[in-house]
């Protein structure tokens, strides 16, 4: 019964969007054309502005900001780090716009690729942050960005800060935000967001970052291990996936724990073999995925991913398939090409 009545209330917070004065209120579409984003014209945008973040943000479509309208079928993938690198992005790549990615390696990055094109998305990658900043500049028709195991701080010009030289150099050494003001922009924007696994360990100290992973961070995980993965909303990323399946995983903690947005799949922590029994454990009901709307564009995230066998077709990898359906589902949820959040 306690089980029960905790997963009730986390679903419940989870849908307080849905409901408006005691009375069942139904969303409207997401808008077309460019409004004010603090509109207070009921219902206004500003009933879903978020004073932690500055941002609107939540389930309500009515947060989404349409300033690009001639966005093309691709996204850009990047998986720069700044600290620790999983192995299934190895190794880093070079400089510039689409380097050469291993044969054998950067499994993530070729599965993606490859996937997307399946679904007749074109996929550009890269490891540069000058390049991720040019991107997403204001001219960018991209339709979501995707942080693929990214770490730490990411977006920062290493290197830039404590060479004079460099900082006298408007041509590279000014600006050194121009990476972050360009995701902010892009988002602003009408942009989509993919976050895949640690890319809940990337920027901490930046907030508006946290906002856009949901109001939620990594803070720790247990031995990767396997698990079984609980649908808990009907939506279009998880469309076709069944109810429940196997998978193994680390299962990330969070703080902070995610806020106004849609659950769409737990983790059922009766089915670990270890659990994590102090804080910040998160007990019956511990989401690995969700979506919101934040300051404009689109976010979906999810925690998994931490294998390199879970992004390889045909590997024998609990629920592989399922896997590669969550994740393409995810990003085309995220470009708009399906409905987002419903």
């Amino acid at each position: 019964m306690k089980k029960q009545t905790v997963r009730l209330a986390v679903l419940a917070s989870a849908l307080s969007f849905a409901v408006l004065g005691g009375a069942a209120w139904a969303a409207p579409a997401e808008p077309t054309v460019a409004e004010p984003t603090n509109s207070n014209t009921p219902p206004g945008t500003q009933d879903n502005f978020d004073p932690t973040y500055n941002v609107c943000r939540g389930v309500d479509p009515r947060c989404y900001h349409p300033w690009v309208d001639d966005r093309e079928d691709k996204v850009l993938l990047y998986t720069r780090t700044a600290g620790p690198r999983h192995a299934n992005i190895q190794p880093a790549l070079a400089s510039g716009l689409d380097p050469v990615l291993s044969g054998t390696q950067n499994v993530v990055q070729r599965a993606i690729v490859a996937w997307m094109k399946e679904v007749g998305v074109t996929v550009h990658w890269t490891e540069d942050v000058n390049t991720l900043a040019g991107q997403l500049g204001p001219s960018s028709n991209y339709k979501a960005v995707i942080f693929a195991s990214t770490s730490r701080d990411t977006l920062w010009k290493h290197g830039t800060a404590v060479d004079p030289n460099q900082a006298k150099n408007t041509t590279t050494g000014a600006h050194l935000d121009a990476a972050k003001t360009a995701l902010r922009q892009f988002m602003r924007a009408g942009g989509g967001f993919v976050g895949i696994h640690n890319a809940f360990g990337t920027e901490y100290n930046w907030p508006y970052y946290e906002g856009l992973l949901g109001n939620a961070n990594y803070y720790d995980h247990g031995q990767f291990q396997a698990g079984t993965v609980e649908i808990v909303a009907s939506d279009s990323s998880t469309d076709g996936l069944p109810k429940r399946f196997a998978f193994r995983d680390e299962w990330y903690n969070l703080v902070p724990y995610p806020t106004n947005v849609k659950f769409l799949a737990t983790v059922d922590e009766d089915t670990l073999a270890t659990k994590r029994t102090t804080h910040p454990g998160h007990g019956d009901f511990h989401p690995v995925a969700w979506c919101q709307y934040y300051d404009g564009g689109r976010s979906w995230v999810t925690t998994l991913g931490h294998d390199a066998q879970a992004f390889t077709d045909g590997s024998s990898f609990p629920s592989q398939q399922e896997f590669k359906k969550l994740i393409v589902n995810g990003i085309l949820s995220a470009m708009g090409k399906i409905p987002f959040c419903t």
